[in-house]
């Protein structure tokens, strides 16, 4: 019996808002996270996550706060990341209330973090976050917010997080990044058939179809999604139903 596919709505937070932008820049307010988070959960969403994109601005006990709020509306689990530099660090989040931890730009600057939340809270709790963008022939690892090279294939860098401790794959097309233009494909296939965790598809959401598409034909395990949802253009209800007529597993609302 195959699992049902995950949907799941993203919160990027700065400070206590939530903001989106377009292949990461050109950053707008999209409410406020404790109220999204309640909607997203009465809605149907299976997971949520929390993405805190102002942690280098020293936000953090912000992000803390923030976090246990949103905790505190969920009957789901919540992913929460955004600066995690520290097993220490990480074991805040977790006290905070988030179910998993995602670490990216850390990640790459020292990969054993990636060993030590995993030997601290299971592999099942650690998600490693790739922001990949095409660079000719493959798809580089963009760090800091999307900013910089790694200089890191994503598909390597994927294989390694894996057996280094992380249990599942945020997998993030900078190139689709709310441009509502459907999922990237082929990079959510390549990774996919490069590891035996699960692989979460975001950037590029709109339609119905780009859900079924990444599902069937990039083999992802769960789609991320914000504008989206935010701006009501899809209801995760509808969505559910939409992939469900379509032979797509999913946990439909009650």
């Amino acid at each position: 019996m195959s699992l049902a596919h995950r949907i799941i709505p993203c919160l990027d937070t700065d400070g206590d808002r939530v903001v989106k932008g377009v292949n990461f820049v050109g950053l707008r307010d999209a409410g406020d996270p404790v109220a999204l988070a309640a909607r997203y959960n009465v809605e149907g969403a299976d997971e949520l996550a929390v993405l805190d994109i102002a942690a280098s601005r020293d936000r953090r006990s912000t992000f803390l706060e923030t976090i246990r709020r949103v905790a505190a509306e969920l009957a789901i689990p919540l992913t929460a990341g955004g600066g995690i530099r520290t097993l220490e660090e990480g074991r805040a989040v977790v006290r905070a209330g988030a179910d998993k931890i995602t670490v990216n730009t850390a990640a790459v600057e020292r990969p054993e973090l990636i060993s030590e939340l995993s030997r601290e809270f299971g592999a099942q709790a650690v998600v490693l976050a790739i922001d990949a963008k095409r660079a000719s022939d493959h798809w580089d690892v963009r760090v800091r917010g999307g900013r910089e090279s790694a200089a890191l294939d994503a598909v390597a860098w994927a294989k390694q997080g894996v057996a280094l401790g992380a249990g599942e794959i945020l997998l993030t097309s900078v190139d689709r990044d709310g441009t509502q233009s459907g999922f990237d494909i082929a990079l959510t296939s390549e990774i996919s058939s490069s590891v035996s965790v699960p692989v979460i598809a975001s950037g590029g959401a709109r339609l119905p179809e780009d859900f079924v598409e990444v599902f069937t034909k990039g083999a992802a395990d769960a789609a991320l999604a914000a504008s989206i949802f935010h701006d009501s253009i899809q209801p995760i209800r509808a969505l559910k139903e939409f992939l469900a007529a379509r032979g797509v597993e999913v946990r439909l609302p009650c």
